[in-house]
């Protein structure tokens, strides 16, 4: 009831990267790798509570596995968590750890979106994987205080969805590993997806 909503923005997928060295190169290597050794794998996420800590616990919980969440203070810091091999895991937004996965230093094994990823369509979906529905993602949104006049929540709705429909916007975001969006203004916080 504080915000007006104006329009979704982006998506970020969820993803799953290991360190080069884990043993694993698809989620079902993973999930052997885990269960083969209970409690003693860590996964590192942007700290407690959020959406990358949650998909992590959702992946325990539906694999039977036991990992051992490693909090950071974000996500960049979690992506070089495992690029340095300081924990072998990671649930990622796939922008955070975009660059590293093209540079070789983590590995993407899965993502848990829909369908698989144009920038990665090798890489199958978490789902297909063997665990059907397991989808996240993080989304971002662009919000007014409550009460701002309909008028001024349009204009600024028509302006970001004439910018993200831009083939420069849109190419540029795409190639960051984010989804453009772009929304009519929701009459809700609720309805705002």
């Amino acid at each position: 009831k504080d915000f007006a909503p104006i329009t979704n923005v982006i998506d970020s997928p969820i993803v799953v990267v290991v360190h080069p060295d884990v043993p694993a190169n698809n989620l079902k290597e993973l999930v052997a790798y885990a269960k083969a050794n209970p409690g003693k794998l860590n996964y590192g996420s942007a700290g407690v509570g959020n959406t990358l800590h949650l998909a992590g616990e959702v992946f325990q919980s539906v694999t039977g596995t036991r990992l051992t969440h490693v909090p950071y203070k974000g996500a960049t810091q979690a992506g070089l968590g495992v690029a340095s091999g300081e924990v072998p895991i990671a649930f990622q937004g796939l922008a955070t750890v975009f660059g590293l996965i093209k540079g070789g230093k983590v590995r993407l094994i899965g993502v848990s979106t829909p369908k698989p990823l144009p920038q990665f369509p090798d890489v199958p979906t978490i789902s297909d994987s063997g665990l059907p529905g397991f989808e996240f993602n993080s989304w971002f949104a662009v919000m007014a205080p409550a009460g701002t006049p309909k008028d001024i929540v349009n204009r600024l709705n028509a302006e970001l969805v004439k910018a993200l429909a831009d083939p420069d916007v849109r190419n540029h975001l795409i190639a960051q590993g984010l989804t453009p969006r772009g929304s009519t203004p929701p009459t809700s916080w609720t309805s705002s997806r």
